[in-house]
């Protein structure tokens, strides 16, 4: 009778440390995933410090931005990206808010085929 409670005791244990590993993987899976999106930024708001960009199937994308945002050419991101550039963000999307790790104006042979 003492070998099979300990059995079961053990396999309860081997249960319980599954599920909390496959959920800590699961969770940090979802922090490092990055997306990226090309489009024409359609609005900036420096109060709130976002953006969104509408890409070429007329997606909108609400992309908030954080002091670890960086972009290319080493300018603040609130000063280098105005309504009409066209741009490639990266970003994170944690809990549906999407969060830019990287924003990149687009030159002008590139802006031309983001917007085709």
């Amino acid at each position: 009778m003492l070998h099979s409670w300990k059995w079961r005791v053990a396999l309860l244990a081997a249960v319980a440390l599954v599920l909390t590993v496959g959920t800590w993987q699961r969770a940090s899976a979802d922090e490092d995933l990055v997306h990226i999106v090309k489009g024409t930024v359609k609005s900036v708001d420096k109060s709130t410090k976002t953006m969104v960009v509408k890409t070429a199937d007329g997606t909108e994308h609400t992309i908030k931005r954080t002091d670890k945002t960086t972009m290319e050419g080493g300018k603040d991101v609130g000063e280098g990206v105005a309504e009409g550039s066209k741009v490639t963000v990266k970003y994170t999307e944690k809990a549906g808010e999407k969060t830019a790790t990287g924003v990149k104006a687009a030159g002008k042979a590139t802006a031309k085929a983001v917007s085709q």
